[in-house]
């Protein structure tokens, strides 16, 4: 008996061809056809990282393939909404694919924003694909040393 190595990406990708069989989709020429943009462009989900740093907010988000003038940024109240596409850069068809991978659409997160934050203050910059947004905390809401006793 021969000892086979384990791979998690081998059984995820088998898993996928079965869902695919499952749904139909045996047999296309493209290995993930649900990333192709069928009609309306798909709407893509950013991932994010939101973290402290000398008493100011940041949140930091990946967008491949976009332009800092295609980045549409608003603030309303306490909700802070990115919005950015990201188009093709030529037409292929699809039966002319074996594997798409990368997306194209438009990205779209929402994200509640902490109450201590000036959001009047807000600054953003976008250097290779990284958008990064600083928001400023509150001077009331920076946090003061109190020095507490033992007894």
């Amino acid at each position: 008996m021969a000892i086979i190595r384990w791979s998690p990406l081998r059984e995820l990708e088998e898993m996928r061809r079965n869902l695919d069989k499952l749904f139909g989709e045996y047999g296309e020429p493209v290995a993930r056809p649900h990333l192709i943009s069928k009609g309306a462009p798909a709407s893509l989900v950013p991932s994010i990282d939101i973290f402290e740093r000398k008493g100011e907010i940041v949140i930091r988000t990946d967008l491949p393939g976009i332009e800092k003038d295609q980045i549409d940024l608003s603030i309303t109240k306490d909700t802070l909404t990115l919005k950015a596409e990201a188009k093709k850069e030529e037409e292929i068809r699809v039966e002319d694919y074996y594997v798409q991978e990368r997306s194209h659409g438009t990205y779209i997160r929402t994200v509640q924003l902490p109450q201590d934050i000036d959001s009047a203050k807000a600054q953003a910059s976008f250097k290779n694909g990284v958008l990064e947004m600083i928001f400023p905390k509150k001077e009331e809401a920076k946090a003061a040393e109190i020095k507490v006793d033992i007894s």
